[in-house]
């Protein structure tokens, strides 16, 4: 089974998203304008099923109600022959902990929650999201999330990893799947290699498991060949069996369209681990 393992839709009429829709604001992921519309399932799936996928994985994706979020979603997943599971957002570290857990569990598309920690370096400084690391609620909240049986999806930046390596050693039982390669913002050579170093904190903990997916929105007039220096690194640190493919659509529509996307995975990933990253990696981790 193909699997598109991180995507995003939207209906502006059923559920709001603040970030999405504030008008010219250019974000580090490149100007929103042209997807501050309605993205439904109808439009992915004409570029996914063109491609061989059947199946995927909805990531939230910052509404201003996450349950309202999540619920629409399980609603569309529920309503279709196309098999789509979710990642809801939870606030782990909020008191009402417990009885979320219980709401979204309720979900039957609900695998797992995502709650960001780090976006891009200016933004992070304005959200505070970061400090969320050293919150004793956070790592509580971890440590219930653990025993639901659920899954973590984790999106921060290099200078986090260490860190956070360290909050997620004391829940090993979690499985965790780092969201866009960790965020390589920095391109140069020094910044990759800063990057991969920290990166060893995340790769060595065996139940995490890593996206190749999200590498435009740090490089907007990408070439496939500049992802190459990440993907290598991915492949050497987590192994095809602990890595999977994401569009990160429509967010990656905006630097690419999606033939172009998975063409350059495919060229840059060689042809014996293609079945692990396009769908056998995904299929476990979010219990297909």
């Amino acid at each position: 089974m193909k699997i598109d393992a991180h995507h995003h839709l939207w209906d502006l009429n059923a559920v709001h998203y603040p970030w999405l829709m504030a008008k010219g604001e250019v974000r580090f992921f490149g100007d929103p304008a042209s997807i501050q519309r309605d993205y439904l399932l109808d439009e992915f799936l004409s570029d996914a099923k063109a491609h061989g996928f059947e199946a995927s994985v909805h990531i939230q994706v910052g509404a201003q109600d996450g349950m309202a979020e999540a619920r629409w979603v399980d609603t569309i997943s529920q309503n279709t022959d196309w098999q789509m599971h979710q990642v809801a957002f939870c606030d782990l570290a909020s008191p009402n902990l417990a009885q979320d857990l219980a709401q979204l569990q309720a979900l039957p598309s609900v695998r797992g929650v995502r709650q960001i920690i780090g976006r891009a370096p200016g933004e992070d400084a304005l959200t505070g999201t970061q400090e969320l690391i050293s919150s004793k609620a956070f790592g509580e909240g971890l440590a219930m999330l653990e025993a639901t049986g659920l899954r973590f999806d984790l999106q921060l930046l290099p200078e986090l990893m260490v860190p956070m390596a360290e909050v997620l050693s004391r829940v090993p039982k979690l499985p965790v799947a780092l969201c866009h390669a960790g965020a390589p913002y920095d391109r140069s050579q020094e910044g990759i290699a800063h990057w991969a170093k920290a990166l060893e904190s995340l790769s060595s903990q065996p139940q995490i498991t890593a996206k190749l997916s999200g590498l435009g929105m740090f490089a907007h007039g990408w070439q496939a060949q500049d992802f190459a220096p990440i993907t290598s690194v991915m492949l050497s640190q987590f192994g095809a069996e602990r890595l999977m493919f994401g569009s990160n659509f429509p967010v990656c529509s905006l630097t690419s369209d999606y033939a172009r996307l998975v063409a350059a995975y495919e060229t840059l990933i060689p042809s014996q681990f293609h079945h692990h990253i396009f769908g056998e990696t995904a299929a476990a981790f979010y219990d297909f």
